[in-house]
């Protein structure tokens, strides 16, 4: 036994110095994160917030001032174009109907007046018994007494108006959303005509306002399919489609938005006005196509070259989180993981939902592509010393 411990000891130590080694070999190695090409769905979509509105949404108002008489609407009231909805007290506008007639009487009498001097004038004239300045005088106001009976007429006219609209009916067929006045409260109509009622043409047909930022209205186009949902039903997704995207812009801070309007179809009338709606546009999909994960594009080695750097993107646009802008299909590169070191490789990619992009180019199926590095040291070498840490202190 005694022969063989010499080389136990030699056997022992090449194996401590083997162990040694190799520890000090894979203290600074690489390890890598990485994620497998795969097939399936890419839908690329614009995102944007918006109003849920009737389609045809009319503000009845008043065009004359004075009390609300009568009121034969209320919230959600069904009414009929020509039906009246509400009745403005109309005595003192009868009491000027009245006036203007008898103003109007009173002004016929005096052109039957000024007709008659006027034949008198006339014949004396002719019979030379008057002068011409008498008959020139009789004209005048014979043609003045005929401008102020159509002045009176107008004014009669008017006042009729203005009786009439004391009465208010409904412009459309629809349903009342909105009543802003009470019976008794007077309405004042000099500078603006007051909104009495709103009323929605037809609820089961509707349109969601929303703004779409200028950076992803390009790729927005009348015909899309839309996917939103509202918080009153946060799991069912309802569906609509892309009619106008407005040309006029809405700037507010500096944020430059477009009026995109989506008709939306409401026969269960779950839909309500004013709701607030988180859109989702399809502006492209893909079934069955190449993917990789965001990251495997993002990543770059420490080790990279300054081409490999420049391709450096943060992805494909419809990465970013309004999810949308359309880019032209564009190398990019990706690393595979190759006996244990990564390895660039060119790629062409596709559209993007912001989690995958479709590879069109350079990779196949089952792939593994690099998405991070982690690097493991040894805690001596990556944890500097603390001189707080526990232990015996001694001090002069």
């Amino acid at each position: 036994m005694k022969r063989f411990v010499p080389w136990l000891v030699v056997i022992v130590g090449l194996l401590l110095i083997a162990f040694v080694v190799r520890q000090c070999h894979t203290r600074g190695a690489a390890n890598y994160q990485t994620a497998t090409v795969t097939r399936g769905p890419i839908t690329q979509a614009v995102t944007a917030t918006g109003t849920l509105n009737p389609v045809v949404n009319v503000q009845v108002g008043s065009q004359v001032s004075g009390n609300i008489a009568k009121l034969f609407a209320d919230f959600n009231s069904q009414v009929k174009a020509g039906q009246v909805v509400a009745q403005i007290d109309p005595a003192l506008f009868q009491a000027t109907v009245t006036q203007a007639e008898g103003d109007l009487a009173n002004a016929q009498a005096a052109l039957e007046l000024a007709r008659v001097n006027a034949k008198r004038t006339q014949d004396l004239f002719a019979r030379k018994t008057s002068s011409q300045a008498d008959l020139d005088q009789a004209m005048a106001n014979l043609h003045q007494a005929e401008a102020n009976v159509k002045i009176k007429q107008g004014a009669l006219d008017k006042a009729k108006a203005d009786l009439e609209h004391c009465t208010i009916t409904s412009p459309i067929d629809g349903v009342v959303i909105s009543r802003n006045v009470d019976v008794g409260q007077t309405v004042a109509a000099s500078l603006q005509a007051p909104v009495i009622f709103q009323i929605a043409n037809d609820l089961t047909k509707m349109q969601i306002d929303s703004n779409v930022a200028e950076a992803d209205v390009g790729v927005v186009q009348v015909g899309q399919d839309v996917d939103f949902t509202v918080d009153a039903f946060p799991m069912r997704i309802f569906h609509g489609k892309v009619v106008q995207v407005r040309n006029a812009p809405i700037t507010v801070q500096n944020v430059v938005t477009y009026d995109t309007l989506i008709g939306v179809s409401n026969p269960d009338l779950k839909l309500k006005p004013g709701m607030t709606a988180n859109v989702s546009i399809i502006v492209a999909h893909k079934d069955n196509v190449l993917q990789i994960k965001n990251a495997a594009l993002r990543y770059r080695p420490a080790e990279a070259t300054p081409a490999e750097l420049g391709s450096r993107s943060p992805g494909p646009m419809g990465a970013r989180g309004s999810g949308g802008r359309e880019r032209r299909t564009s190398g990019r590169t990706v690393y595979l993981l190759s006996g244990g070191q990564p390895k660039p490789v060119q790629i062409k990619t596709g559209i993007s939902d912001g989690v995958v992009t479709e590879v069109m180019e350079g990779l196949k199926g089952d792939d593994r592509v690099v998405t991070a590095e982690l690097t493991s040291k040894s805690p001596a070498a990556s944890t500097p010393a603390n001189p707080f840490s526990g232990g015996p202190r001694r001090f002069p």
